[in-house]
């Protein structure tokens, strides 16, 4: 595939992004895009499939934008000619890649898998305790109240919902991301990032407590 199209991919989400405080930026697209492409030269897919899911898979997050159907997505596909297969396939990796609680699914297809790995990835470790934190704030969120625990096993629109604190999104969501992982290659490289989290949090809540 001609490399413009991934060029204007980028512009296109940069567009729809900007202003975004809360973790979703050009940023987190970018970094997507660079942890998706390397888990897919180690294993295997379709690498412009992978790529433009990558870029595009944002542009139509609920918790950003309305619409059904991935309106954006196809309108920028579509804008660009690109086969009808083609557009379907993106859009079923996009569909599929967001976390909904106990209603995750795995993606169908190993570019999707890849994709997800790659979104999951990008939501913990250090940029992810800062995403987190940042999306919390956006949304006008607690950082943590003692003695207010997290909501474990929620689905889709209990999740999407929930006004939580961003300590207990940790147990909600992020310290469950390692084991959820598709590809041994993720699953290898989410290790490190998990055991960052878990040392944060042991530190965060000694200060907390002023115990440090």
């Amino acid at each position: 595939m001609d490399e413009g199209v991934f060029d204007r991919a980028v512009s296109f989400a940069d567009g729809l992004f900007a202003g975004d405080s809360g973790g979703h930026d050009i940023h987190h697209t970018l970094r997507v895009h660079a942890l998706a492409r390397t888990i897919c030269s180690k294993e295997g897919g379709d690498m412009d499939v992978v790529r433009l899911s990558a870029l595009l898979h944002d542009v139509d997050d609920r918790k950003l934008f309305e619409g059904e159907g991935m309106p954006n997505a196809r309108s920028f596909m579509h804008g660009e000619g690109l086969p009808a297969d083609f557009i379907e396939e993106v859009c079923l990796n996009i569909s599929q890649v967001s976390f909904k609680g106990t209603d995750s699914v795995v993606p169908d297809t190993l570019e999707g898998r890849i994709v997800q790995d790659a979104d999951r990835l990008d939501a913990i470790g250090a940029v992810g305790i800062g995403r987190a934190f940042a999306y919390g704030g956006s949304r006008g969120r607690d950082m943590h109240i003692p003695g207010e625990g997290p909501n474990l096993g929620m689905g889709a629109e209990e999740y999407h919902s929930n006004k939580g604190t961003t300590i207990n999104h940790f147990h909600e969501k992020l310290l469950l991301l390692k084991d959820m992982m598709n590809t041994p290659t993720a699953r290898s490289m989410a290790e490190s990032r998990h055991r960052y989290m878990e040392g944060f949090l042991e530190e965060f809540l000694s200060e907390w407590d002023g115990l440090r």
